[in-house]
């Protein structure tokens, strides 16, 4: 199954954080019939990175440089994005 949303997320992450950890999760179908949901899906996710270009960074500095890596992802296609953003050694949670 063709994902290029799921793709293009993956794609920009790597190469923006080469993350040591990353998981993309399309949640859309959790959201059927809701605000922003799309028919194909692909419009919810949650994404957990762990990479060493967030050391030292505060929780809101990490999700601003997620959210400019993903600018034009979030200005389309994509409604809902759960982010869950570690450096290495910090510890992640489930949830």
């Amino acid at each position: 199954m063709d994902k290029p949303v799921a793709q293009a997320i993956e794609t920009k992450l790597r190469q923006a954080l080469s993350p040591t950890h990353l998981s993309i999760i399309d949640e859309s179908g959790l959201h059927a019939g809701h605000a922003g949901a799309r028919a194909g899906g692909e419009s919810h996710f949650r994404v957990e990175v762990e990479s060493a270009a967030f050391a030292g960074l505060s929780r809101v500095e990490r999700q601003r440089r997620v959210h400019a890596v993903l600018a034009a992802e979030l200005a389309g296609p994509v409604h809902a994005l759960s982010l869950r953003l570690t450096a290495p050694g910090e510890h992640r949670t489930a949830g």
